[in-house]
């Protein structure tokens, strides 16, 4: 028996109509013809009937649906294409932080902690904004920055419950970082809770025992507890017998 001979169609080039070699399915061991199709170049996933211009077409039965959405997922995603935006956002949150958080820190220096307050939490408020594809650890520095010099903003506000609550919330996302154990004790010895403070700045120490403003603040702690205890010994000794009712 004869061997069916193949009809070869001329070759097209990318997004121009003609006809090519294929088979259809319903006599693709008896015979063959060429199509008479449109196809894309790279890039172009896409084939259709030409004479129709439709991917799947019943009166040339021709269907080309599964073959596209194969090339559509089978094709490389552009990296650029995943956030093309991202270095853009990265940069301007970056200097919102920064400028509002240097805004804050102008007005402490100048003893001005109402008008740096306000500062500090709109910092945080842009901090807090990072997409999700971002590192957790530019957060992490950026807040824990931000909240530990409005804790400072509150302690001289008189705030203490207020700026103790906020080294405790630098403590938990940057526990590492001795500032955050610094602002906490300081906030405690305001709360009278000199005990608490010196374990506060013991465990700062632990992550960094060379750390001059932990070192140099136990040593007045240290002294502080020293002579609370030589005023209570002292005062204890002087305190007259108060007769006991029989």
């Amino acid at each position: 028996m004869a061997q069916p001979q193949l009809q070869q169609g001329m070759p097209t080039q990318p997004g121009t109509a003609g006809p090519a070699p294929a088979t259809t399915t319903d006599d693709a061991c008896t015979s063959a013809r060429s199509l008479d199709l449109v196809v894309g170049g790279p890039g172009h996933a896409f084939a259709f009937c030409n004479k129709h211009k439709v991917e799947k077409c019943d009166e040339c039965k021709l269907d080309f649906t599964a073959s596209i959405v194969y090339q559509k997922f089978s094709s490389p995603i552009p990296t650029s294409a995943v956030h093309p935006l991202q270095p853009v956002i990265q940069q301007k949150l970056s200097q919102a932080v920064t400028n509002t958080k240097d805004e804050g820190n102008n007005f402490y220096k100048l003893s001005k902690y109402k008008e740096a307050l306000p500062k500090y939490n709109l910092a945080a408020s842009i901090a807090v904004q990072r997409p999700p594809w971002e590192g957790s650890g530019v957060v992490r520095e950026e807040l824990s920055t931000i909240v530990s010099n409005r804790s400072a903003t509150l302690l001289e506000l008189g705030d203490y419950l207020g700026a103790l609550a906020d080294a405790e919330t630098v403590i938990s996302i940057r526990r590492n970082w001795p500032k955050g154990h610094f602002r906490k004790a300081k906030a405690l010895v305001a709360l009278g809770q000199l005990e608490e403070a010196i374990d506060s700045v013991s465990l700062g120490l632990q992550f960094e025992p060379n750390n001059a403003e932990l070192n140099g603040y136990m040593a007045e702690l240290q002294k502080l507890a020293e002579t609370r205890s030589s005023i209570t010994s002292t005062s204890e000794a002087t305190t007259p017998d108060v007769a006991q009712p029989e």
